[in-house]
């Protein structure tokens, strides 16, 4: 769903980060933000609600090349987590390329993992999208914390399918990158694909 603009020789790829509320997709996306080069993002624009804020911003990466000429630019956004925000999340799906499911490792966060997981699934379907054919990266987060699931149980849990998952700690920004750059390829190597 990548759009190109051949004015400016862009191909421009949407990331959605999605998950259950207050899990850390927000942190995600704020210490990219701080890390990446001025000169190669744009401006943060931030979507408040009631009770939980919707992020976007696109940068140009440095180190991923270019295909056939053009550079690639990245949109990231982050999607409401709470479940009455379903129209939102549905919204901010649209059009996606890649997307980082950022799960709350803490135990009693596991059901609104699930919770979060099935409904991506049934917004992307009901869009007529298939997940399965869309690059996806589990991340685990806060692994900070002294009540968090063992990775095996997450992995059991919520990744059946044997997606890439890093463990992190997004308030710190361990992980943040190697997800980032895992689902940057993964999106770069499917737009390769379909212009083969």
């Amino acid at each position: 769903m990548s759009f190109v603009n051949y004015h400016t020789k862009e191909i421009n790829c949407k990331i959605v980060y999605y998950g259950p509320g207050l899990g850390g997709k927000t942190t995600n996306i704020q210490y990219i933000y701080q890390k990446t080069n001025a000169g190669n993002k744009g401006q943060m624009i931030t979507l408040n609600t009631e009770n939980e804020r919707t992020l976007f911003f696109d940068f140009l990466p440095l180190d991923l090349g270019e295909i056939r000429g053009f550079k690639t630019r990245f949109h990231l956004y982050t999607v409401p987590g709470q479940v009455f925000y379903e129209a939102s999340r549905k919204l901010i799906l649209r059009g996606v390329d890649g997307i980082v499911f950022v799960a709350d490792s803490q135990v009693e966060r596991m059901e609104a993992n699930i919770e979060s997981l099935l409904g991506l699934e049934k917004n992307l379907l009901d869009q007529g999208y298939d997940l399965s054919k869309i690059p996806l990266v589990m991340q685990w987060n806060k692994r900070d914390l002294p009540n968090i699931v063992p990775t095996e149980d997450l992995q059991y849990q919520l990744n059946k399918k044997k997606h890439t998952a890093f463990e992190a700690v997004a308030t710190n920004g361990a992980g943040v990158f190697e997800t980032l750059k895992q689902i940057s390829k993964a999106v770069l190597l499917n737009i390769k694909g379909g212009l083969e």
